[in-house]
């Protein structure tokens, strides 16, 4: 128990401090919603799980072995990123800003959640690095791979919790620019903007 208060503590310190995934979604409900950010948040925290597994499973450990691999991985994120930002310029119709906008169906909106945080290689390494330091040593492998599932699933509710508040910040955003007369032009551009800098970090990080 005190291994697993001790986790959570940490986890939440990580969470809180607004990273990629936060603005990600921040942006996502933003753009649609407060509801396209819940769902977002889940496709995000869905893409988690998918590294927490990898981590257990030693997908990672290879990852973290082959630049080649981890910049494959890295540059398929940046392109998928670069393509989230032209298709919000070219597509401004969904834009939730009321008026009849046509919004993304939320499976795409949680589609391109996992997308972003599956094919980001940095987010593998975090927690290659990170859960091992919460699993006990005389635990061996079967007992480590449990422990680290456990303590991913932790990570995981906290995460999806956390998240909620990155999606009604983002909503709280999209409401206030719903009022401002002739705003969604500038806004897909500046929506897009936001892509483009998350590509840019990701490619110089």
């Amino acid at each position: 128990m005190n291994t697993l208060l001790a986790f959570a503590a940490a986890s939440i310190a990580l969470i809180v401090i607004p990273g990629p995934n936060g603005i990600y979604i921040m942006t996502r409900s933003a753009a649609q919603g407060y509801r396209a950010g819940l769902v977002s948040a889940l496709g995000v925290e869905t893409g988690t799980l998918a590294h927490i597994a990898f981590a257990v499973l030693g997908v990672s450990a290879l990852i973290a072995a082959s630049p080649v691999a981890f910049n494959v991985l890295k540059f398929a994120g940046v392109g998928y990123l670069l393509y989230l930002a032209v298709r919000t310029v070219l597509r401004r119709s969904e834009l939730d800003l009321g008026g009849g906008a046509s919004p993304l169906p939320l499976r795409k909106v949680f589609r391109d959640g996992v997308v972003v945080n599956v094919l980001n290689p940095k987010v593998a390494l975090f927690f290659l690095a990170f859960l091992p330091q919460f699993v006990t040593a005389d635990a061996g492998t079967s007992g480590a791979r449990a422990q680290m599932m456990v303590l991913g699933a932790v990570f995981f509710a906290l995460a999806l919790v956390l998240d909620a508040g990155y999606a009604v910040v983002g909503g709280a955003a999209r409401r206030w620019l719903g009022r401002r007369s002739g705003s969604t032009h500038r806004y897909g551009y500046a929506i897009g903007g936001v892509y483009l800098t998350l590509a840019a970090y990701a490619v110089a990080a």
